[in-house]
């Protein structure tokens, strides 16, 4: 058996920063309560049932209303929204009426905010929450889909934006 070894943390982000990652707008709302984040930290679990998985930081008490609401929708984002992820990154300093602003926002069954134009949204019920370290690893059940046309995708690799 191998003793456990803490990891740098700085380390591990250095090399973590070499994984590529699609780049994601993960919303809610709770009442007139909304909610949006970007995430890279996402993936398809199952196609039966559609169940995708987000990961949220927990130390921050503003993601509190995805624990609470038990709806989130996965908006995968194209080439076109990196100012869109940024605002919703926090880089900005927007208001949350502001970052909204930025994008057009529709709702499909559960009542989360999807992005209209979006490379593809999933509307999700929430089905699990598990906490792992400084994450909450939220599963949710897919109620509905929306996508456009095929468009660059957005990535986040080496600390910065890039195309595909």
């Amino acid at each position: 058996m191998l003793d456990r070894q803490r990891m740098d943390p700085a380390l591990y982000r250095d090399a973590m920063s070499r994984y590529a990652g699609h780049v994601q707008l993960v919303t809610t709302a709770l009442g007139s309560e909304r909610r949006g984040v970007t995430i890279t930290a996402a993936c398809s679990v199952s196609d039966s049932p559609a169940t995708v998985l987000i990961c949220l930081n927990n130390s921050n008490a503003k993601n509190e209303i995805f624990f609470k609401s038990g709806i989130f929708a996965l908006n995968t984002l194209g080439a076109d929204h990196q100012s869109l992820a940024d605002a919703f990154s926090g880089k900005t300093q927007l208001t949350v009426d502001e970052r909204f602003a930025a994008g057009k926002f529709e709702t499909l069954v559960t009542g989360a905010p999807v992005l209209s134009d979006a490379l593809a949204a999933f509307d999700c019920r929430v089905l699990e929450i598990k906490q792992a370290s400084t994450h909450n690893i939220i599963f949710g059940e897919v109620m509905a889909i929306r996508y456009s046309e095929p468009k660059p995708a957005l990535l986040y690799m080496n600390r910065g934006y890039h195309t595909l």
